[in-house]
């Protein structure tokens, strides 16, 4: 009942085979919308997961009651044995929409033979049209709109003439209307079509799901896909039947992928989805008419609005793969482009529209990877202009460097100065910034002779290079007017910023592309401020800021690419007759002053300047070309990393003369090598050659940011406490700056500490820094050296606690630079955050140290020195950081104290990823015979060694070996060798030591109370011409304490023994130094003990230090090292024979085996707890 009065509501009629079955079929269908039924239409395999089989039987049978009420009896006949709504609709259009051919012509001929009869009512003859358009596209049978247009035009009786064709109004889409015509009584028919003409355009379209096109012969790559449809704005689908990539060539002439485009026929347009671009990481604005998709600051593709309100990608669609638009073999943009230095598109097009450069036809040019590595900058600044009347009216001038390469000629800086007028620039080089000066006055007198003009005003920043006495008098005395900028605002001085800026970016492409080494940086300079010289301004509206200085044109004809080949004339006085008559150079750019070409040669390593030349420019464009389609296959897909370039304007390109006066003297490269391009080195913990260590920290690295983070409670506590602190020490007092001084700056250093106990948790540490490298010498600091503590005198003490049970008490002492009086006036800022109001013009002069000042460390040591002294310390002769005070005697007993870094070890481990290593049983196993010639000898190896950590791994190493770990002594010694240039066996060396440390972790120093171990004793060892490259001898030794090794060293002789009598000797007497020493540091510990027993396995040795003998094989030795000979005779140095195997320095002086190496270990007490 309910079904038969919606049926009734709306109105349908049943369908009896005659009508128009595709109006009757659309109306039921919006009947199942609203009953809710609709899904129905779709079978069982589009149902929903969350319905229940029993819950879609029901929804089918509803569907299927629904459309056969709507049947009548002659057409319910013919689909009784249908049980399905699916079945029954399939059923229908098959035998009342049948796209045969029958059915094709029969439509067609209807829709030909449609005439309007004279008198009949316009509206129902447009809904005929209508219905029979409707009916032929169901049957996949399809006209464009115009022609649509024109059929109904042309159906219409005579007296309709007076409608003229179209009438185009400016709409959105193409429609039919019918409206009251003010002039007659009939109907006027008006039909608008403005977007006709983009079927084979891209529209931007930010409501699209997908890229989509009709168009099966756009596709680059295609394949068949059945993934469903998509749903229009009118509620109709239009199935996807595939998916592939359509190239496209951008308005900038650089062709682009565009990817995961789908295939759909029934759609009308393409469209390029916003939507899609935005998730994958493209951004799009559109401003004046223009839209522009970008990534970063580089844009892909533009859009431009058209008449239709629409989005209109501006490009062309490459079909088949093949550019629609192909490159000519003849034209010489490229070439023009690197002649000039790389200059931009604008600017080239510019000199073309003159006619000054010869071969260009298109001006386009494609992606340049040495423009993006020599100009990439970020968004700029707006600038202003000066309205400057004539030449030398205003000049700005700026100084850039320091550079890290000097040029050839010494030079670390270059000065530029340009004419506001003409925007001419000229450069001149330093070796130091005082020639500032002097330059100025070269230049003034250079460019004033030539104009027959005087400067009236110069332009600086604020460098003491430009306010110095002599440069300011000099200007007051010629009436120069000065303009500084304001303190750290460079913006004012814009154009000498923005010309240094240009200068090193157009250096930085020449010196790329022509592959030279750093060191002619200076040489690019040169070049690049003569290129920028002629090239157009967008200050002078497109005209060349040489034409304005010398009002005559400009000729390029000699222009070439700089640091392409060029061949030199031989003269025939410098030749024999069989000689070549010429060599090969590399073009430098002019020489000032003379009509020549200034050019490198390789061999024999200077300068020729010659007129001579035959230049070999197309083998770098070549080359380019040829680099350009191997990275093609590659390169400008849209949806992955795309690069793109996009010069907006040419930006003050300015320039002067080369004026470079550096002496060349070292080499390029005799022959251009071919770019190579390497693939991408990809790293992974079999071979940590590839491991770059990358250190990330969450710590605040400003104040700024430490009051935005979360934990800001947290760091503010900490600076509250930091700064209460140095309120408490009076550090400073608040004062006016004195006339003349200049204050330090100040910054809080923020850091995060593991807790010590559970309970404790994270603590959270300010510390106040001030900024002392502006700091100067003799003004604000004078002295700085403040001694160190050895770590031998921190073991030799621990081991007497161990000997004597004394007492051991470890503490920090807060902030202890803090303590330190100054002796100089400093004066500094107030530390950001806890300015006091009413005091912000004031600054802190120092009383008291502070970190980061180059004189804390000195007075810190000062202070201490003098309080232990005060309090009845006595300061000890051989080590200044150790004082004692001898006190009451209590009871002894025996005690044992260990020594060891494991958790510092664990951490090295970890942050090298070696704690899932396979652990080793030695730290260097026999079969490592390292040496210089396994350093890397090409670029390839060079390359892939400077990704490895290899100092950073050594350095690790040291700090553990240093502090308490004597059995990797020989080990870092031997690869610490190579940190200049380490080579892959290198590494594999120093992997095999973190192995060893794998096993070792828990290795620490045992000191015990034992008979016998309460003096120092020594044992030395050298292993002879054991080094691979220079056969010098490895020196050993290692001392002990109470059992537990106080001292040891594994090093390199500085000269080659010439027997193992004299490798052992030399090894003796090395060791007797430190022995000394170690004897009178532990005698102002409180023992005293004779001399210092060392143990050698060369009887030979011994006899020759025990017995002042002369011999024709020891004359040759040095007399420093016969040292040892007083030294025993005075009893200082007890020399004893001890057998190899019971030498514990042994392993200090090459790879032993196991056995060996842990019988030595367990000599000096190393091993775990």
């Amino acid at each position: 009942m309910a079904i038969n009065a919606s049926i009734a509501t709306v109105g349908l009629v049943k369908f009896d085979g005659t009508g128009n079955f595709g109006l009757w079929q659309r109306r039921v269908k919006d009947l199942l919308v609203q009953q809710g039924l609709v899904k129905a239409l779709y079978g069982k395999t589009k149902k929903p997961e969350k319905m229940t089989d029993d819950e879609w039987e029901e929804l089918d049978m509803k569907a299927v009651s629904t459309i056969r009420l709507l049947l009548a009896d002659e057409v319910m006949y013919d689909v009784m044995e249908e049980n399905s709504t699916v079945g029954i609709w399939l059923n229908l259009e098959k035998r009342y929409m049948s796209k045969s051919l029958t059915n094709k012509l029969h439509l067609k001929q209807k829709l030909y033979g449609l005439k309007m009869t004279e008198g009949a009512d316009l509206r129902q003859h447009i809904n005929t049209f209508k219905q029979i358009i409707s009916d032929m596209l169901r049957i996949d049978i399809k006209f464009e709109d115009e022609d649509k247009a024109m059929m109904l035009l042309t159906s219409f009786p005579a007296s309709y003439e007076h409608l003229n064709g179209i009438r185009g109004k400016e709409e959105s889409s193409t429609s039919v209307n019918v409206v009251a015509d003010s002039e007659s009584d009939g109907d006027m028919l008006s039909v608008s079509s403005s977007t006709d003409g983009l079927n084979n355009s891209w529209l931007l379209d930010s409501a699209c799901s997908f890229h989509v096109t009709p168009h099966r012969n756009w596709f680059d790559t295609y394949r068949s896909i059945n993934c469903g449809s998509v749903r229009m704005g009118n509620d109709a689908t239009c199935t996807i039947i595939g998916m592939g990539t359509i190239k496209i060539k951008m308005s900038d002439g650089v062709v682009r992928t565009l990817e995961e485009v789908r295939h759909i026929p029934d759609m009308r347009k393409n469209l390029i989805s916003l939507g899609t671009l935005d998730s994958k990481g493209y951004s799009y604005k559109s401003e004046n008419g223009i839209m522009k998709v970008s990534k970063g600051a580089m844009v892909v593709m533009t859009g431009q609005k058209i008449s239709s309100n629409v989005y209109k990608l501006l490009g062309n669609t490459i079909l088949g793969g093949v550019a629609a638009v192909a490159e000519s073999e003849d034209d010489d943009t490229l070439l023009w482009h690197m002649r000039l230095g790389h200059i931009s598109e604008r600017g080239m097009r510019e000199l073309h529209k003159r006619n000054l450069l010869t071969g260009i036809k298109s001006c386009k040019l494609d992606f340049c990877k040495y423009c993006i590595m020599g100009k990439q900058c970020r968004v700029r600044f707006k600038t202003a202009t000066h309205k400057t009347k004539g030449i030398l009216d205003y000049v700005h001038s700026d100084i850039w460097g320091p550079v890290r390469t000097p040029s050839k000629g010494g030079a670390q800086y270059f000065m530029s100065f340009i004419d506001d007028y003409s925007r001419k620039a000229w450069v001149y080089f330093l070796k130091n910034k005082s020639e500032a000066f002097a330059k100025f006055k070269i230049w003034k007198a250079e460019v004033e002779n030539q104009t027959g003009r005087k400067i009236k005003c110069l332009r600086t920043d604020n460098g003491t290079e430009y306010r110095d006495g002599d440069f300011l008098k000099f200007c007051e005395e010629h009436g120069i007017k000065r303009h500084f900028t304001v303190r750290k605002t460079p913006q004012q001085n814009g154009v000498a910023e923005r010309l240094n800026r240009t200068i090193t970016e157009t250096a930085r492409c020449l010196r790329l592309n022509a592959e030279l080494p750093k060191i002619f940086w200076a040489e690019a300079v040169d070049m690049a401020c003569y290129i920028i010289n002629r090239s157009p301004r967008v200050a002078l509206d497109g005209k060349v800021a040489e034409e304005v200085w010398t009002g005559q044109e400009v000729d390029y004809s000699f222009m070439r690419i700089f640091g392409c080949p060029a061949y030199v004339h031989i003269s025939g006085e410098d030749r024999s007759k069989l000689d070549p008559k010429s060599k090969k150079c590399i073009f430098l750019g002019f020489k000032k002053g003379v009509k020549g070409y200034k050019l490198w040669d390789p061999v024999a390593q200077k300068v020729v300047i010659s007129r001579d030349v035959v230049f070999d420019e197309k083998s770098m464009t070549k080359a380019f070309k040829e680099e350009k389609s191997q990275a093609a296959e590659s390169s400008n897909n849209i949806g992955r990393s795309t690069v793109q370039v996009e010069l907006d304007e040419l930006e003050s390109q300015s320039d002067e003369e080369p004026h470079s006066n550096d002496q060349e003297q070292d080499s390029t490269r005799s022959d251009r090598p071919k770019r190579n391009k390497r693939p991408p080195v990809r790293y992974g913990f079999e071979d940590l050659v590839s491991y770059a260590l990358l250190t990330s920290s969450e710590d605040p690295s400003t104040f700024q940011e430490a009051i935005e983070s979360s934990e800001k409670d947290k760091w503010m506590e900490a600076m509250v406490e930091e700064n209460e602190s140095l309120s408490k020490n009076k550090t400073w007092e608040l004062t006016e700056l004195p006339k003349g001084k200049k204050p330090i700056g100040c910054k809080w250093v923020f850091k995060k500490k593991e807790a010590v106990s559970e309970k404790e948790g994270e603590r959270f540490k300010a510390r106040l820094v001030a900024k002392g490298y502006s700091q100067r010498h003799g003004i604000d600091y004078d002295e700085v050296f403040s001694p160190v503590v050895r770590h031998t005198s921190i073991r030799a003490v621990l081991a007497l606690v161990a000997d004597q049970d004394l007492e051991l008490e470890q503490l920090d002492v807060k902030t202890a630079f803090l303590h330190g009086n100054l002796e100089e006036e400093i004066f500094m800022e107030q530390p950001e955050g806890f300015k006091q109001p009413g005091t912000e013009n004031l600054v802190c002069r120092l009383k008291k140290s502070l970190y980061g000042l180059k004189q804390s460390p000195r007075q810190w040591y000062k202070r201490f020195d003098s309080y232990m002294i005060q309090i009845g310390y006595t300061r000890c002769e051989y080590d200044c950081c150790v004082y004692v005070r001898i006190l009451e005697d209590g009871t002894e007993r025996t005690r044992k104290l260990w020594l060891s870094q494991k958790n510092y070890i664990r951490k090295v481990l970890e942050k090298f990823s070696m704690l899932d290593a396979k652990p080793v049983s030695t730290p260097l196993a026999n079969h490592f015979r390292l040496s210089g010639s396994q350093c890397p000898k090409n670029e390839e190896e060079i390359e892939n060694m400077s990704k490895v950590p290899y100092a950073s791994a050594v350095g690790c190493l040291m700090y553990a070996m240093v502090c308490t770990r004597p059995d990797l002594a020989h080990a870092v010694s031997t690869v610490s060798r190579y940190m200049a240039n380490p080579g892959r066996e290198h590494w594999n060396a120093v992997k095999w030591i973190f192995r060893y440390l794998k096993g070792t972790a828990e290795h620490g120093i045992l000191f015990s109370r034992q008979p016998g171990t309460n003096s120092v004793v020594g044992y030395v060892d050298a292993d002879y011409a054991g080094e691979v490259d220079d056969r010098r001898s490895t020196t050993g030794y290692v001392f002990t304490l109470s059992g537990g090794p106080i001292c040891w060293k594994s090093t390199l002789q500085s000269i080659v023994a010439m027997s193992t009598t004299e490798a052992e000797y030399m090894a003796v007497a090395e060791a007797a130094k430190e022995a000394l020493w170690l004897k009178g540091l532990v005698k102002e510990l409180g023992l005293n003990q004779g001399g210092v027993q060392m143990h050698c396995d060369s009887q030979s040795a011994i006899y020759l230090a025990k017995n002042q003998v002369y011999h024709a094989r020891t004359k040759h030795i040095d007399v420093r090292f016969h040292k040892i000979r007083e030294l025993i005779v005075t009893g200082d140095i007890v020399l004893e024979k001890v057998h190899t195997s019971e030498n514990a320095a042994d392993m200090l002086t090459k790879p032993v085996t196991t056995a060996k190496f842990k019988h030595c270990l367990d000599l000096v007490n190393v091993s775990s707890l």
